[in-house]
């Protein structure tokens, strides 16, 4: 039984994650994030579960999707996989409009106005550089991941490996665009990123998934050390400011938080700037602060709320804690080299981007990395406020997935 409607279809709007309305019989709508509107069925052939994609709404419309659907089953009746009748269907009807370098001049268009004028200008010469030549003129259906991959180790050899890191994230972007007009059912770029050589980072290194962060702050709050630093440690990966404004903040930047829409404002002179820009406020740095930091906060305010600082010195309660404290805890749980407390923003600005490559203008703006002009300086402040607000939530929820809340981390009798 059909359960759609025209009119649930058009008005389906985006929220902070992806969801599906089903229309029954395998056939459901996928809305991103984005907006992006996308009909999925599911079905099983020879004992596996596969997902097929009918293409965008309004492109492909409510009634289109159903007809899919019913060719679809008639191939499941006659033992044959609906995903072959699929692409020999869109290979009929597209040639060479699927190809690589259609789609990505596409993504771009779609983009740009969202992006600095150096990082669009870094984007499209990244792509013609190094990426045309070898798949622009494929079908998006025929690239395979070691097509992909035979792409990146030829930019690892420049030796360029973080620029090898970034055109992945930009070939996977292109792909889930063209994805999302049913050009194609997986993306071959999201199966090399374990292939690829680790970003280096020198003096700071840092882990570079969610899976890895996580362990990262399991090891650390599983420690005996002092339940301040630990709770130091969260709030700075929460919120990817830079450790030493974690470890000097006091508790009068916390103290009018709003109830609905907290937001944690760093002044400029505490900031990373030029001397001549401290005392300006338009730098004051706003951070969104998601649910789990302000629990970090309530669950500190328990143990230091009667101090003046925070996090303070373990041994003068009116000085700061050291800056040192959270990475003397990492090194102590043998992550010396492998993830330092300033990582922490490396390892946000990695999984955001590589999840949401268009929102780069959004996620500069959390990481603090301010322009040089007062009056952009003033505008950002305020600017993407709510999208921040969802990035940083999200990331706090990918983090912290099946970890305790901050009230329930302890540290053998130590405050």
């Amino acid at each position: 039984m059909n359960r759609l409607t025209e009119e649930a279809v058009a008005s389906a709007t985006p929220r902070l994650r992806p969801y599906k309305i089903s229309d029954g019989q395998n056939l459901h709508l996928l809305v991103s994030v984005t907006g992006a509107r996308l009909w999925r069925m599911r079905y099983v052939i020879d004992g596996r579960e596969k997902l097929l994609s009918f293409g965008q709404y309004p492109v492909v419309g409510l009634a289109d999707a159903r007809a899919m659907r019913d060719l679809a089953k008639v191939e499941l009746k006659a033992k044959r996989d609906p995903s072959d009748w699929l692409k020999e269907h869109r290979r009929g009807t597209s040639g060479a409009n699927e190809s690589f370098e259609r789609y990505a001049r596409e993504w771009f268009e779609n983009n740009q106005d969202s992006w600095s004028r150096c990082h669009a200008s870094d984007v499209i010469r990244s792509l013609e550089r190094d990426v045309f030549r070898h798949l622009g003129s494929r079908s998006v259906q025929d690239i395979r991941a070691q097509d992909v991959l035979t792409v990146l180790r030829k930019i690892e050899k420049r030796p360029a490996i973080e620029t090898a890191h970034r055109v992945r994230q930009r070939i996977a972007a292109i792909l889930d665009f063209a994805a999302a007009t049913g050009a194609l059912d997986v993306n071959p770029a999201d199966r090399v990123r374990r292939a690829l050589k680790p970003i280096r980072r020198g003096r700071q290194p840092a882990v570079l998934s969610v899976e890895e962060a996580r362990e990262v702050l399991q090891a650390a709050e599983a420690s005996p050390a002092s339940s301040i630093t630990k709770l130091a440690l969260r709030f700075l990966a929460l919120t990817a400011v830079r450790p030493g404004v974690v470890a000097n903040a006091p508790w009068k930047e916390f103290a009018r938080l709003s109830p609905d829409a907290p937001i944690w404002k760093i002044p400029a002179e505490r900031m990373k700037l030029r001397v001549d820009q401290k005392s300006d406020p338009a730098r004051d740095h706003m951070v969104p602060l998601s649910r789990q930091a302000v629990e970090v906060i309530d669950a500190i305010r328990l143990l230091t709320g009667m101090g003046p600082m925070v996090f303070p010195n373990a041994r003068r309660d009116h000085d700061p804690m050291s800056e040192n404290a959270m990475g003397y805890l990492l090194k102590r749980v043998g992550l010396k080299g492998v993830h330092v407390p300033h990582g922490w923003r490396a390892t946000f600005s990695t999984v955001m981007h590589e999840i949401y490559p268009e929102q780069h203008q959004v996620i500069e703006l959390i990481l603090a990395h301010v322009p040089e002009n007062r009056v952009a300086a003033a505008y950002n402040r305020s600017r993407h406020m709510e999208r921040r607000r969802a990035l940083l939530q999200e990331w706090a929820d990918m983090l912290l997935k099946g970890m305790p809340r901050a009230s329930e981390i302890h540290s053998m009798g130590r405050p």
